[in-house]
């Protein structure tokens, strides 16, 4: 089964496309007004759920948003707790369902203003959804600054205000929220940096959207799961022997010999049926003796990386981990890319064409995935925009499945086709973890795995081993513990299995 056939809810919704699902839900025949009652209702059991009776605050703005919160409020009252509703500008300014939920408000409105604060021991903040298009300013911005000093706990609706629900980015002032209460599906800026920071614990309410709307919005992006590419994930099959689950070749270098052995050793782990390195002679002796089940070959220049790419059982191609930036490297590069099998660029090989992106981008005629860091990724691409645009834009020119690392990890396709990974924890942010990444990618694609599904099962993979690792993680431990992680992946079959999916 393809990619992302099978699943529609990791999709992520701009501003815009959630607009779309709600006109389509009201043209199936949905009110406004239900959906604006469901939303708000998610809204107040979601803080009846998290926090005790107390004194809250809950901020209107002049949109669908505050109507929302005009709906949470006058749950929460009936429920026993003390409200005030403050509203950025006035009641009779309202439209539509908003205006007609602010209606069911009996109780006072007041006009927003930081003395609203004082003795509330929580904020609702509907003021400002996902579709923000100006910085916050005015009262709004002032009240939001003194929000934030003053650490009251925030239940966020949709996005906290100040945040562009498309690009994860902070238009002007924003501040940080406990939870974040959104619906029907995700948006990019929930996964983003900064967005992800600010959001706290996202929780997606249904409020009575049907899935069957996505058909024509057609979504392409996504929150990386299992459910994405669990169905073309290469489990070894019983009749299947170590040639036919691939040969990874992963180029090491003479200096830092710790990077190719760390993406051998990953490759190996994700079910990689043979591994070689390939080492210079100089460095030989110091791969050999560290590789037991991992084969090591001499090779000191492209003439003979070109004898080793002749046999054509090695499937799969990791070039950059402690590679040396150096005309050699650029060589192997171009050797690997004109083979036409699947190939790994990361660090080095990445570096070497800093100043001609274009020879690298020419060269990339067979599945290829990029692994660049951010300054990586700014010597190859002059990308703008949001994290997601630039992805979009280097997978578009370059070709090849680009995987930009970070916290908020984002996997594009050069169809236009993303996917953004959210499990990877703080812990991973030391030596080594992205050659272990590389091999990861390799090791499925060498076993036929395409590309973007291998990169997105890899950066997923790589996550979960990291945060089973904990406090205190090397990039040695991850092939190390990833055994107990396909095992989890194995059950989540079994599982799908016993319920017919």
């Amino acid at each position: 089964m393809s990619i992302m056939t099978r699943e529609n809810d990791t999709a992520l919704l701009t501003p815009a496309q959630m607009a779309a699902a709600d006109q389509a839900a009201i043209q199936a025949g949905v009110s406004g007004m239900a959906l604006m009652e469901a939303a708000g209702a998610a809204v107040a059991n979601a803080v009846g759920e998290r926090w005790g009776k107390r004194p809250v605050l809950v901020l209107c703005g002049p949109g669908n948003n505050g109507g929302d919160g005009f709906v949470a409020a006058r749950h929460l009252r009936d429920a026993g707790w003390p409200v005030t509703v403050g509203l950025l500008g006035n009641k009779e300014m309202l439209k539509g369902d908003a205006a007609r939920h602010a209606a069911l408000w009996s109780g006072s409105i007041e006009p927003l203003s930081i003395g609203l604060l004082d003795g509330k021991g929580l904020v609702i903040d509907a003021l400002f959804g996902a579709g923000l298009s100006r910085p916050l300013s005015g009262s709004a911005a002032l009240l939001i600054h003194a929000l934030a000093e003053r650490r009251i706990p925030v239940c966020a609706v949709d996005v906290p205000s100040g945040l562009d629900g498309a690009s994860g980015q902070v238009r002007g002032i924003a501040t940080a929220a406990e939870i974040t209460v959104t619906f029907f599906r995700k948006k990019p800026g929930h996964l983003l940096m900064p967005g992800k920071s600010l959001c706290g614990e996202v929780i997606l309410s249904d409020i009575g959207i049907s899935p069957s709307v996505l058909d024509a919005i057609a979504p392409t992006s996504f929150e990386n799961s299992p459910k994405l590419w669990l169905g073309v994930y290469p489990w070894p099959r019983l009749d299947a022997h170590k040639y036919q689950r691939g040969h990874v070749l992963v180029v090491g270098g003479a200096l830092m010999t710790g990077a190719a052995r760390l993406s051998a050793m990953a490759a190996a782990r994700v079910g990689a049926g043979l591994v070689t390195v390939a080492a210079p002679e100089s460095a030989w002796a110091v791969y050999a003796s560290a590789l037991t089940s991992i084969m090591v070959h001499i090779v000191n220049d492209a003439s003979q990386f070109a004898d080793v790419l002749a046999d054509e059982r090695k499937n799969a191609i990791v070039i950059g981990p402690g590679a040396g930036v150096s005309e050699t490297t650029k060589e192997y590069v171009l050797a690997a890319l004109a083979s036409h099998r699947p190939v790994v660029l990361d660090a080095d090989a990445i570096s070497i064409f800093g100043a001609h992106p274009q020879t690298l981008f020419d060269a990339v005629v067979g599945p290829c995935v990029l692994t660049p860091h951010d300054g990586e990724f700014g010597r190859l691409f002059d990308a703008q925009g949001s994290k997601l645009d630039k992805a979009r834009q280097a997978a578009r020119q370059s070709g090849a499945v680009v995987v930009m690392k970070g916290s908020d990890t984002v996997i594009a396709s050069s169809d236009g086709r993303v996917i953004i990974n959210t499990n990877a924890p703080p812990d991973l942010a030391t030596g080594g973890t992205g050659d272990v990444l590389s091999g990861l990618i390799a090791g499925l694609m060498a076993q036929g795995m395409e590309a973007f599904p291998a990169a997105a099962a890899a950066v997923w993979l790589h996550g979960q081993a990291a945060q089973a690792f904990g406090p205190g993680l090397m990039s040695e431990d991850l092939p190390r513990i990833l055994p107990r992680i396909l095992r989890q992946l194995k059950r989540l079959v079994g599982q799908q299995d016993r319920h017919g999916h």
